[in-house]
């Protein structure tokens, strides 16, 4: 579902209380992302513009962003000439996707300057400029152009701004009856079905903007009409408009009961049969919408070399054990070795230097049948013997080296499942402490940034949970937060949960009395944190932390626990959501 014209402007409407406000912060956590502390009106808003190409959007926002130890040039530019800076307006090109922020500032020699921020929510195409506009000239863009790209538009700093080319669309908020029906009967004319023709002659509508005017008039969509039609068209056409015009908007999110599918609109989705959840902004709507998908594809950038080498030592460990298999099978005959070397000790005066073969009666065998034994003719009867002997004594030794590298290899594919499973729910702040881990364990070179770097005693950032009942339930995320809320964060007589036998967090109960609601809504956090996030009937242990202990030497989030007892759960997202969460160090 793409942002279109019709929800930027309520957005754009939403955001004037923004106007007259001072912006204090300006940071950029990623590279499509402008996030800007505003103080307006008695309060303060933390605005998000994106430009990322695959969920552009512009809203108030709530989340907690992690930044980058060193701002990146776009940011310190916007820095320079905005912060600190007062918002004289916020105003939509039209009714098309682009909004000009226009931002008043007074300079270190005390002159006041004006610059524009352009936000052109344009799909793989948005971008975010920053602009003077006394000269039309481009001082930076989050995304350049080149001429090598576009020889219509160049995003670089130094270049004039250009518009993006315009589609000769009538503006619905300000189009008539007699204006809609010439457009409308063009396209009657042509054969076009009423939506596609809607798509076509008005700007800031969107294909779902355009079904449900088409479903509210009862013409049939995705056929040619009449001009009978024309009337019922237009006064649907005109109820979502005036909605729009009037700003009396219905943020709504829409999940589409057959295909599951989510939808978004400032308007009530009556072609839709599906569950249906309102917001009271049309931010908290996008929030909604947006938040995790947009974080998760961040983070999915950010950790996508991380899987890749994780995947990697994975594949290379599982093939270490095929071929340890193979030698153990091998190794598990050594007990005929042992029988040879000791049946040609019994049978060395029939054997000559040279021969090579010897057939001897074995004696280990019930009916003592006869064997015949390949011999190294080079060799005498006796260091024969000692030959088959030597090769049971490595053959056995071998054994217990297999068992032992077995082992590890096992382990070593615990410890890279639970890490991936730990990038598949980690949040962007989580990702930098798995790869210090990495780096520390030696499968990534350490970083040599100039940057702060966090110290080996700070407190992990983890997560904390409100229960039903008021208590505190602590997740650990990654390694680094698990050993933290086991190993020092819990009390001894705190309660402890981990998912049996599948790679998940460690989640803590912060107390030594609670009741069923809190120890099962703890199992959901741990069966949801889990590898097993999205089955049913997860098993989950759990065990006073006492009864916890990390092996000497064992890999970062291991540990070994006993008198457990264990509880079934299926993750349910919807209670997740629910418990209020923070994030403690």
């Amino acid at each position: 579902m793409a942002l279109d014209g019709l929800v930027l402007h309520a957005i754009v409407h939403e955001l004037q209380e923004c106007v007259g406000g001072r912006i204090n912060k300006i940071h950029q956590p990623t590279g499509s992302d402008i996030v800007m502390q505003i103080r307006a009106r008695g309060r303060s808003l933390k605005l998000l513009l994106s430009a990322n190409p695959t969920y552009p959007r512009m809203n108030v926002t709530e989340q907690s962003y992690s930044n980058p130890q060193e701002a990146p040039m776009f940011c310190m530019l916007l820095r320079k000439h905005c912060e600190g800076g007062i918002i004289d307006s916020i105003e939509q090109v039209g009714l098309e996707r682009i909004v000009h922020f226009r931002i008043r500032q007074r300079d270190e020699l005390g002159d006041v300057s004006t610059k524009t921020i352009v936000v052109e929510i344009m799909g793989r195409h948005s971008n975010l400029i920053l602009m003077d506009p006394s000269t039309g000239t481009i001082l930076d863009g989050i995304h350049h152009v080149t001429p090598a790209i576009s020889s219509y538009r160049i995003i670089m700093p130094g270049s004039a701004y250009v518009e993006p080319p315009e589609q000769d669309k009538a503006n619905p908020l300000d189009t008539s009856e007699a204006v809609f029906r010439r457009h409308m009967t063009s396209g009657m004319e042509e054969g076009n079905p009423p939506e596609q023709q809607i798509l076509r002659s008005f700007s800031g509508m969107s294909p779902l903007a355009s079904r449900e005017i088409v479903h509210r008039s009862g013409v049939k969509a995705g056929e040619a009409y009449t001009e009978t039609d024309l009337t019922p068209l237009w006064q649907s056409f005109r109820s979502v408009t005036d909605a729009v015009r009037e700003r009396n908007y219905t943020p709504v999110i829409v999940e589409d009961s057959q295909s599951g599918k989510l939808f978004f609109s400032v308007t009530e989705l009556t072609h839709i049969d599906g569950e249906v959840q309102t917001f009271p902004t049309i931010s908290e709507c996008l929030e909604s919408y947006y938040g995790d998908k947009a974080e998760r594809d961040t983070v999915k950038q950010r950790a996508a070399d991380l899987v890749k080498l994780l995947q990697n030592e994975k594949a290379k460990n599982l093939k270490k054990i095929e071929k340890l298999r193979e030698t153990k099978e091998a190794a598990q005959g050594a007990d005929r070795f042992r029988i040879m070397g000791e049946l040609l000790t019994a049978h060395l005066h029939e054997i000559r230097k040279g021969d090579k073969k010897a057939a001897v009666t074995n004696y280990y065998e019930e009916d003592q049948p006869q064997q015949t034994i390949a011999l190294d003719p080079l060799l005498t009867p006796s260091e024969n013997a000692q030959r088959y002997f030597k090769k049971y004594t490595k053959s056995k030794n071998s054994l217990a080296y297999v068992e032992q590298q077995l082992a590890q290899a096992e382990m070593e594919i615990g410890y890279l499942s639970s890490l991936l499973q730990q990038l598949g729910t980690a949040s962007l702040r989580d990702i930098e402490e798995i790869r210090d881990e990495l780096a520390e364990q030696g499968y990534v070179r350490q970083r040599s940034g100039k940057g702060k770097r966090k110290k080996k005693t700070d407190k992990p950032s983890v997560s904390c949970f409100t229960s039903s009942e008021g208590l505190p339930i602590y997740v650990g995320k990654n390694n680094t937060q698990n050993d933290y809320v086991t190993n020092r964060l819990a009390s001894s007589g705190d309660t402890w949960l981990h998912t049996k036998d599948i790679p998940g967090s460690h989640v803590v109960i912060r107390s030594q009395s609670f009741g069923e609601a809190t120890l099962h809504e703890a199992a959901q956090l741990a069966a949801y944190y889990s590898q097993a996030r999205e089955s049913s009937s997860v098993p989950v242990d759990y065990t006073l932390v006492r009864h916890v202990h990390k092996p000497s030497g064992a890999k970062p989030g291991f540990v070994i626990y006993e008198q457990q007892k264990t509880l079934f759960v299926t993750p349910d997202t919807m209670l997740i959501k629910q418990l209020p969460q923070a994030v403690k160090a």
